[in-house]
């Protein structure tokens, strides 16, 4: 019969001995494994008398008792000092800043619409805004568009309910009828609205979101827009050449820019163009002033004598150039965006994809942040 007081003491000597959690898990094992000793007594208690079982029984059971509780007083310890070891080797250093936490990003059509309004800036345009809610005259009439113009149908336009003079207003079509409000030389002042009305010489330019009724890759119901007005003396459309182009040089961060007039028609404009910048659509995108392509960015002219009566603007006096440029749309060809409806999408993973930081460092090709 193995001497249990022995085999108690040689246990405890080396639990006490083991000086990591790998030691003392073979010593467990080796005392209360399936083939540990004593588990070998334990399963010898079937072939004693009953006589030497219940003499034997009690002894070896508080046997495996008090190893197991040794064993495990001794993990204990060994944690803990474990633990005291990390504490020591992985101290914090709370004098150091916390480390920042990016709290969202900047949407790509506000980083495009900065972007162009500091390119404007710097050629001398002010800042104008007006109400999304429009009514007839200042959206279609004012602006030389006839009764029966397709943009005044259901289909093209929002309109709202009537109200209690059954006038119908509309969801501005586009950020042109701020243009009349300045030509106009309104001081009316809406909520949100920061255009005052002003005399000629005019250098404007026109942001906000505008409404359509279409929607696919390319159109969505609600879309920004940035127009431009400038209203001075012996104003031509070789000023207007410029002005674009310049914008465009600048906007794409390229002086290899190619730009082309198209003869197009605009209710508001007379002559009025289209422009198109040269570019290369291999590969699946499309890379601005290189390449034998051509692709259509904006439309412009010279202001319509009509808009500048209903303005109360002399057009023997006056002269000007209006233009109207998609800031989503050059959002996307800027920064290689496929699908216009993405934008407005809500989808954190696209916005972390394609957002900017909201201390971006300002670009050296334009000074822009």
């Amino acid at each position: 019969m193995t001497d249990l007081s022995q085999l108690q003491s040689e246990l405890a000597a080396r639990i006490a001995a083991a000086g990591d959690m790998t030691a003392l898990e073979q010593v467990r094992v080796e005392a209360l494994g399936k083939s540990g000793s004593i588990s070998a007594l334990l399963g010898g208690l079937g072939k004693m008398s009953p006589e030497e079982r219940r003499e034997q029984g009690p002894k070896i059971n508080g046997l495996r008792d008090a190893v197991a509780t040794a064993i495990a007083q001794k993990k204990a310890a060994l944690e803990a000092s474990e633990l005291d070891a990390r504490l020591a080797s992985e101290r914090v250093d709370l004098s150091l800043p916390a480390r920042p936490e990016r709290k969202g990003r900047v949407h790509p059509t506000l980083q495009t619409l900065d972007e162009m309004i500091a390119i404007f800036a710097e050629m001398g345009f002010s800042l104008a805004e007006g109400p999304d809610i429009e009514d007839d005259f200042h959206n279609f009439t004012a602006l030389n568009f006839p009764p029966k113009h397709p943009a005044r149908e259901m289909h093209d336009t929002f309109w709202l309910a009537p109200d209690e003079a059954g006038e119908r207003k509309v969801l501005r079509t586009h950020t042109s009828p701020v243009q009349i409000r300045v030509m106009q030389g309104s001081n009316e002042k809406l909520p949100g609205w920061i255009a005052n009305g002003q005399a000629p010489p005019i250098r404007v330019i026109v942001p906000g979101r505008v409404y359509r009724s279409d929607s696919d890759a390319t159109h969505t119901p609600m879309f920004h827009q940035l127009e431009g007005l400038v209203i001075d003396r012996a104003i031509h459309m070789g000023h207007l050449k410029w002005t674009l182009d310049t914008f465009t040089r600048r906007f794409f961060e390229t002086d290899s820019v190619v730009t082309r007039f198209r003869p197009h028609h605009f209710p508001f404009t007379e002559p009025s163009a289209e422009m198109d910048v040269q570019c290369d659509r291999s590969g699946g995108s499309v890379k601005i002033g290189q390449g034998s392509d051509w692709l259509e960015i904006l439309g412009g002219g010279m202001v319509h004598p009509k808009v500048l009566e209903n303005c109360g603007v002399d057009p023997d006096e006056w002269q000007g150039f209006a233009f109207g440029l998609g800031v989503d749309r050059l959002g996307m060809l800027k920064y290689g965006m496929p699908d216009l409806r993405d934008m407005f999408a809500a989808d954190l993973r696209w916005l972390e994809h394609y957002g900017f930081t909201a201390f971006q460092a300002p670009n050296p090709a334009t000074g822009l942040s």
